[in-house]
């Protein structure tokens, strides 16, 4: 069970077509101490996102128009929103569904039906993920620098673009180097241990950081250990 108190200025954006369910969440969420804001469909969703910038979106998968898939990779591709974290919403449970919604950039994923325990527990973990320990420290790979104060990764000055999962994935292999972890063991020091996320998630994450960094030469920095899990090499090839 989670513990301890979520921060009480967090501001929640839940965009989901059916009022029922936007109300529902808005109570639970409320009761916990987030302030929310409610959105029918996407446009809503980027008029919303004009005023007071949300900590975290709540996504439904299936929505009019756009679909919350497409939406979180735009809002992903968007320099202003792209570090916001979103929890994807859906009753698409398969493994190929949770990897597209994955691959979409969102943080994590919840299948319908849901507790309320449950969405609550994962709102606090991936809020309290937001900022990693030590955010006055600089880390630097050969030419990966990474910025925990500002939460800003460059590689030979350009800056990088990276959800905040991908920012917590990349900032713990290089703050803990040449050595070889699980999935599981990753799930828990960069996921937390009560995030209820599955061992997949991390290749899906791993796939997608080393996306980011192979144009510049550095994807073979995270490097796969057949059968046991990832390690962070210093050495770029």
């Amino acid at each position: 069970m989670e513990t301890g108190s979520p921060p009480m200025s967090a501001q929640i954006l839940i965009v989901d077509d059916e009022a029922g369910i936007r109300q529902m969440l808005s109570f639970t969420l409320g009761g916990d101490g987030y302030s929310c804001t409610e959105a029918g469909d996407t446009d809503e969703a980027q008029s919303a996102l004009t005023g007071r910038r949300p900590d975290l979106i709540l996504l439904d998968w299936m929505l009019p128009g756009i679909s919350g898939v497409d939406f979180a990779r735009r809002l992903k591709r968007d320099p202003r929103t792209s570090d916001i974290p979103i929890i994807l919403l859906t009753a698409k449970g398969e493994e190929a569904d949770k990897v597209k919604g994955l691959d979409s950039g969102a943080d994590d994923y919840v299948t319908k039906p849901f507790s309320t325990r449950e969405l609550l527990a994962r709102v606090r973990a991936l809020l309290r993920r937001t900022r990693p320990e030590g955010d006055d420290e600089t880390l630097q790979v050969a030419d990966l620098r990474i910025d925990t104060r500002t939460h800003r990764v460059s590689l030979r000055d350009l800056p990088l673009e990276l959800s905040p999962t991908e920012f917590r994935l990349l900032h713990f292999f290089v703050s803990h180097p040449e050595r070889v972890y699980s999935r599981s063991q990753l799930l828990d020091e960069v996921w937390g241990n009560q995030s209820y996320i599955e061992e997949r998630t991390v290749d899906v994450h791993i796939r997608r950081l080393r996306r980011i960094l192979e144009p510049h030469g550095y994807g073979a920095l995270i490097q796969t250990v057949r059968s046991v899990g990832y390690r962070f090499s210093t050495q770029p090839g």
